[in-house]
This record gives structure tokens, C-alpha cells and sequence, in this order.
């Protein structure tokens, strides 16, 4: 049964000759953390485990502890299994996640309700989040900057012999689990259950060594090796077919597991076959919108931003929208790689719907600007759209840009580069390490909703706690 929070117990009364607190920043993230809003959506997700977690089984760990250490662990950049360690090991943790002198959860415990909360509702607690922010006077929405970056999915630098390989591995994996359920009956079944994993990872390595030679014959042995690589995979998917087959005719629960296996891995596969067919032996361009690059994080996109450190990258791209007050009022998590001036809409819609009025000043880069773009935000009521144009620009456009103010904005944009690198420094937009589409939009929104907890808890302890008297005016 879900339950709300533990009877609470303040620890730093039971060592009082310690003497100790919370520290201001944490003291201020404590009391947001008490918002009733909060609480309410992460429980109703929780309470979706099973038809009557909200009422009947024995006790859950509470809503008010899963939520606050899930914040913890963002906060601090640590992995489920620190973040068990370090909370059980802290009095001030322990009274900061409401734990008390309960045990801390597990760290299994910790990711299973960690996965039951939903992208979705990730986004609508930031969304709170940024009202708290607005009710308290840390922003008015009155400026909003713009700009992308890619978080990246955690898979090594994809190649086609190397999915190969790794497609093999996989469907002989579960072929090997099937045997106990369909039995090695007659008809090929020595066959039918064939590991062909080893030859498929010489032949990966074959292909890796060949790759570094040059020459003729290099190419040649290197096409020689794909073929046969090739051979390989097609014969493991005609086999993880008939497997399959027998699966579905055995029935049960352990069958329609393996068999939801075989449904998840070997389209992929077969779609590497396709693009490695097509790419290394016809010689053929496959645009990157129709690769496939990871057999166990399918979503991953390919990337490529002009970046002359990062020429390629491999994640998803994300849109922050920043007001001032340096808060993310918004995110979204992209499809493949679209064009940056295409997000000046969705940016502004979102504003709108989040504090009730358009920007006075909206500004991006230059991958932002377009004759389309700046005409939406001026329909959309922005007072003043400083979008630099790109290339070369006429005699009247050179004095738009010119202006006082939109000199000003330029500046108050280049801050959201600031803001993409802590972001990413402080890991809240590091390499994604939960899994599946819904895993990526959880990872961006815990890590945007723990950075905005921070932003203003630190703003709310930076100020004093009563306006100094002004000192009065001496007679001349």
C-alpha cells in the first residue's frame, strides 16, 4: 500500500550538543520540496504499480521519501547505490528525505519507483516548479533566451559490424533461454539452437582490423569479411523465427516473454542488415534519419551541429527555454535533428501557457533567426525579437542589430551558454543513463526540475532576511 510519509521525528534534536542544521540552500530546497502539489503527482504515479497499491498490501516506502531522494540523487550526482549508501549514512540527509530512523531503501527499491514516474509527469512537476519560482519572486518570465543541446545516450561509437555482432549475441542469447521451454525435439534442433556469437565477433574484429589498412586488397578482405558477417546474422534471424514459432505454439507467461524478445530485437537487426547491405556493398548514402546505431537504445539519433570538437553526436537534442532569474521555465526532448528556427513557436506557445503573457524580449541565436520566426513572435505579442540574421545582411538590417537593445539582448542570450555548461558539468544534462524513449525524457526532466529546485533555493537563501535601513541624510 502507498504510503505518504513517516511520523516525522527531528533528528538534530535527539544530538543537541552537535548543534546541527541544515545549511541555507538545503533548508530552502526543504521547505519547496513541502509543496502539496508536488506530493499529489508523484503519488498518483506510484499509485499506478498495481490496481490497489492506494489501498491494500503491505507498506511502501513513503511518497515523501522516494521523491526527495530521487531529488538527492540528481542534486549530488550520484547513482542509485550512493544514494543509498549516503542518506542512510547522514543525519542531515536522513532528516532532509524524511527517513528518520527508518532504513534507507534499497537501491533496486529506489529504481523501480523511480521508473513508475512518467516523463509526462517529470514535466509537469518542472512546470510547478517554475510557478513556485514565479510566486516567489525569483522570476517574472519578462525575458526568455533560447537554444539546443544534445545529451547523449549511453552507447559506445556505433558501427555496423559491431551491431551486427552484437545483434547475433542477443537473438543466440535468447534462442539459448527458449531451449528449456520448446525442448530439443526432432527436426534440426541441434541446428535451430545454434550459439553463432563467436563468429560473429571475429568476424566483427576481422572487419575492425581491415578498416585500419589501406590498399586495395584491404577493401577487398574488408568486403569479404562483411559478406560473410552478413551470412552470419541473416542465418541467427532465420533461426530466432522458427524459435520463435515454437515459443508462441508452447504458450505461458515465461514464453510470451522471450517471444516479446524476439519481437523487440529482431526488427532491429534486420534493419542493420539492411543498412550495412546498403552502406558497405552498393555503396549507398543512408540518410542518418533511417540508421540504426544502438540494438538496446533505439531512440538514440544522429547528430550532426557543426561542432568542431563534436562532429557527430549520438542522443537526442533538447530545447531549453530559459527566462530570467535563470530558470529553465521549459524543455523538450526533439525528434532527430530538426532546424533550431523551427522551435521559436513551440518556445513561445509554452511561455504563454506557463505565465499568461508573451515575453518582452525573446532572443536566440542565430540558428533561431528567420523571416518566418520573427514574424510568429511578433504576432504573438514579443515587444522586442532579437534574432542576429546569418550571412550577409543589408545596409537597414546592420542598423536593426545595431540598436542599444539589441546589443543588450545579444549579451543577456550568450548567457544560456553559461547555463547549457554547468548544466551539463553539474550532470544534470550528462550522458542519459536511465533507458527506452520515456528513460531520456525522465533524465532531462529530473535533471532541469533538480537544477531549478537549486536555482532557487540559492536565490531565496542569497537574500537578506530583512532590507537594511537606509542611512539617513545628513543636514548640508
Amino acid at each position: 500500500m502507498i504510503v505518504d510519509r513517516y511520523d516525522p521525528l527531528d533528528l538534530f534534536l535527539l544530538v543537541p550538543k552537535l548543534q546541527m542544521e541544515f545549511e541555507p540552500e538545503l533548508a530552502e530546497l526543504d521547505r519547496l520540496l513541502e509543496d502539496d502539489e508536488l506530493f499529489r503527482r508523484v503519488k498518483a504515479d506510484l499509485g499506478r504499480r498495481r490496481p490497489k497499491s492506494l489501498v491494500r498490501g503491505r507498506h511502501s516506502t513513503p511518497v515523501e521519501v522516494v521523491l526527495r531522494m530521487l531529488v538527492v540523487r540528481r542534486l549530488y550526482r550520484w547513482s542509485y547505490a550512493e544514494t543509498e549508501q549516503f542518506v542512510s549514512d547522514s543525519l542531515v540527509l536522513r532528516q532532509f528525505c524524511r527517513l528518520y530512523l527508518e532504513p534507507a531503501p534499497d537501491d533496486t527499491t529506489l529504481i523501480r519507483w523511480a521508473g513508475l514516474i512518467g516523463a509526462e509527469t517529470v514535466e509537469r512537476l518542472n512546470a510547478r516548479v517554475v510557478a513556485l519560482a514565479k510566486s516567489l519572486r525569483v522570476t517574472r518570465g519578462r525575458k526568455l533566451r533560447n537554444d539546443t543541446t544534445v545529451v547523449e545516450t549511453d552507447i559506445r561509437p556505433p558501427s555496423d559490424s559491431g551491431l551486427l555482432a552484437d545483434g547475433v549475441r542477443v537473438l543466440s542469447r535468447v534462442a539459448r533461454r527458449a531451449k528449456a521451454l520448446v525442448g530439443a525435439a526432432a527436426g534440426g534442433a541441434a541446428d535451430l539452437f545454434r550459439d553463432r556469437t563467436r563468429s560473429a565477433k571475429r568476424l566483427a574484429r576481422s572487419v575492425g582490423e581491415t578498416a585500419r589498412q589501406r590498399g586495395e586488397a584491404a577493401a577487398d578482405a574488408r568486403q569479404a569479411a562483411y559478406r560473410r558477417l552478413l551470412e552470419v546474422t541473416q542465418a541467427s534471424l532465420r533461426r530466432a523465427a522458427a524459435v520463435r514459432e515454437r515459443l508462441v505454439a508452447a504458450g505461458g507467461a515465461a514464453a510470451e516473454r522471450l517471444v516479446r524478445q524476439f519481437d523487440r530485437f529482431a526488427p532491429l537487426v534486420e534493419r542493420v542488415v539492411d543498412q550495412a547491405r546498403r552502406r558497405v556493398l552498393a555503396g549507398e548514402d543512408v540518410p542518418a534519419g533511417e540508421k540504426v546505431v544502438s540494438l538496446f537504445a533505439p531512440h538514440t539519433a544522429v547528430i550532426r551541429r557543426g561542432k568542431l570538437d563534436r562532429p557527430t553526436e549520438f542522443g537526442r537534442k533538447v530545447r531549453l527555454d530559459e527566462v530570467d532569474g535563470g530558470i529553465v521555465s521549459h524543455y523538450a526532448v526533439l525528434a532527430g535533428n530538426p532546424a533550431d528556427s523551427g522551435q521559436v513557436a513551440p518556445a513561445l506557445d509554452a511561455h504563454l501557457e506557463q505565465f499568461g503573457h508573451p515575453p518582452d524580449l525573446y532572443t536566440g541565436d542565430r540558428g533561431f533567426h528567420s523571416a518566418e520566426a520573427e514574424r510568429v513572435a511578433e504576432a504573438k505579442g514579443v515587444r522586442r525579437v532579437a534574432l542576429p540574421k546569418p550571412g550577409a545582411k543589408s545596409a537597414e538590417r546592420r542598423a536593426h542589430e545595431g540598436q542599444g537593445w539589441f546589443r543588450r539582448a545579444r549579451r543577456f542570450r550568450a548567457g544560456i551558454e553559461g547555463r547549457i555548461s554547468v548544466l551539463k558539468r553539474r550532470g544534470y544534462l550528462g550522458r542519459c543513463r536511465d533507458k527506452g524513449e520515456d528513460g531520456m525524457g525522465r533524465w532531462v526532466g529530473w535533471g532541469i526540475l533538480t537544477h531549478n529546485l537549486a536555482q532557487i533555493a540559492n536565490t531565496l537563501a542569497a537574500r537578506p532576511t530583512a532590507a537594511p535601513a537606509r542611512p539617513a541624510r545628513q543636514a548640508a
